[in-house]
């Protein structure tokens, strides 16, 4: 049996959020999930249908990006807007808001449990398990 591994797409936008904030706080990174994760569907448990098998859709990333406050806000505003016109991610939830394409990217209430105040979660669609291409998000490289 393979080991759980990161869609592309996944370690590509983690790859550029590391490069544009090299010293940025990874505490609450994560991706794969905990015991908890496994009692549910969750983009965080290894998917072992896909091909290749055990492919993990979700990355988590710490809200303290830099010394500036708030700006983990801005980064996951601009990855919901590039997720508009790249289909490899599926969802955004961030500081109690999720955006999705279910109601056209609009950020809305988020009412699960966890309100992801600590980290900008992000899931990926199967259309990024090997696609690895660089995002185009301008808070970390990409164009205007």
């Amino acid at each position: 049996m393979s080991s759980p591994w990161l869609s592309k797409a996944g370690v590509q936008l983690r790859n550029q959020i590391d490069e544009w904030f090299p010293d940025r706080d990874r505490h609450s990174d994560g991706v794969l999930g905990d015991a908890r994760h496994a009692l549910k569907p969750s983009d965080h448990n290894p998917d072992a249908s896909s091909k290749p098998p055990n492919v993990i859709r979700a990355f988590d990333c710490d809200a303290d990006l830099s010394k500036q406050k708030g700006l983990s806000v801005y980064l996951a505003d601009q990855i919901r807007q590039c997720a508009k016109s790249d289909p490899r991610i599926a969802y955004i939830i961030h500081m109690g808001k999720i955006a999705s394409p279910k109601k056209r990217w609009a950020w809305r209430k988020y009412s699960g449990l966890n309100s992801h105040t600590h980290h900008i979660h992000i899931s990926f669609s199967p259309s990024g398990d090997l696609d690895g291409k660089p995002f185009n998000i301008p808070l970390i490289g990409g164009k205007i």
